[in-house]
């Protein structure tokens, strides 16, 4: 018989499986974020969890699979963030805002960003950082495809700008991921600054300054130009009765 005078048993609330798994999952992401998939093991995962190695099978089937959810919701994760970002208003707008949301993931889930850029790899059924750089430019060719077309421009080489300036925004963000200065808001003002007014001022056919040929084509094309302009104000100006030479 139970002595009612005896303190009760200190007991350990028991965690579901709800529970269990995400605190799987939250461990995984920490240590795989410090030491690399390869550096960590399932035993260590089972160990700082206060569970058996079996429990961890149970939930993910092993560490590739463990990795493999963590990998994809933080790719899920930063390319919602991006995608709303890239939701409407002015072109520089849309890339301001991207670029702040790569900034915000970095700053807010530093630990999902190293295991991104450090080795997702084939463990993750939705793939590579590079897979996830590439889909987001895929969002913004479409922008830049429409403001090509504006200024004349050639959209087909819309998919090249969007890689470029993508994957200037990703190393950036890499680079900062470990500096933390300035804040990120400035370091999206100067992203977009070079993003930005580089391509306000694009070149419609651009050629390397090494390239004499190309650089005799494009002046001779600008002569060209100017020489049509020129024959255009003389002819207002004859429409309108002015002396063209005084133009």
């Amino acid at each position: 018989m139970e002595d009612v005078n005896e303190p009760p048993r200190s007991r350990r609330k028991r965690m579901t499986g709800k529970e269990r798994r995400e605190q799987l999952l939250d461990i995984g992401r920490t240590l795989f974020a410090e030491r690399g998939f390869d550096g960590t093991s399932i035993e260590e995962i089972a160990s700082v969890a206060g569970v058996s190695k079996p429990v961890v099978y149970e939930h993910f089937g092993g560490k590739e699979g463990l990795y493999a959810v963590v990998v994809d919701r933080e790719m899920a994760r930063l390319l919602d963030l991006v995608t709303r970002a890239l939701g409407g208003g002015h072109p520089r707008q849309q890339i301001e805002r991207a670029a702040l949301a790569l900034l915000e993931y970095i700053e807010d889930s530093s630990e999902g960003f190293r295991i991104l850029v450090r080795d997702s790899h084939a463990a993750s059924a939705t793939g590579t950082f590079a897979s996830l750089l590439s889909d987001i430019a895929g969002q913004v060719e479409h922008i830049l495809g429409d403001e090509f077309k504006e200024k004349g421009f050639d959209p087909k080489s819309a998919p090249l700008y969007a890689q470029a300036l993508i994957g200037m925004v990703a190393m950036t963000g890499t680079y900062w991921l470990d500096v933390r200065k300035p804040k990120r808001e400035e370091v999206a003002a100067h992203l977009v600054n070079l993003a930005w007014n580089g391509l306000s001022g694009l070149e419609p056919k651009p050629y390397l300054t090494t390239d004499h040929k190309a650089r005799q084509k494009d002046l001779k094309a600008k002569a060209k130009e100017a020489a049509k302009e020129a024959k255009e104000q003389a002819r207002a100006a004859r429409r309108n009765g002015a002396d063209p030479a005084s133009l």
